[in-house]
């Protein structure tokens, strides 16, 4: 199970950090991602991060303004969000995929979601 928490109502400009938890699944053993899914919108890969946290790739829209890292001993990964633009509104999923290889941005990769949580973006 995982867990994803963090959301909430926020104005332009400002940050935000999403946490993703492992209940009864040990983290440490996935490559983990973020993405975000808005109304009518197909998922969006927006970050994923090695196992061992030595590497990270990030979604062309997020890159330079979000950011991924992880903390197996706590067996949690965030995403720090900074310069919030209006069209990050979304629901936020973070996902688990066995392949520790690579750094997938395909949802159809990752095997374990969380269930989301709703961030949104307005003045």
């Amino acid at each position: 199970q995982l867990q994803a928490s963090g959301g909430g109502l926020v104005q332009p400009g400002s940050s935000l950090t999403l946490s993703c938890t492992g209940s009864g699944r040990a983290l440490s053993s996935y490559t983990m991602a973020w993405f975000r899914q808005a109304p009518g919108e197909e998922r969006e890969f927006l970050g994923g991060i090695t196992w061992k946290g030595d590497r990270t790739r990030y979604g062309d829209s997020v890159r330079g303004r979000f950011i991924i890292s992880r903390d197996n001993a706590g067996n949690t990964v965030d995403l720090r969000m900074n310069a919030l633009r209006p069209e990050d509104t979304a629901v936020y999923l973070c996902a688990a995929s066995p392949n520790v290889i690579t750094i997938n941005s395909l949802p159809s990769m990752y095997t374990h979601w969380g269930q989301g949580t709703l961030v949104t973006v307005s003045s």
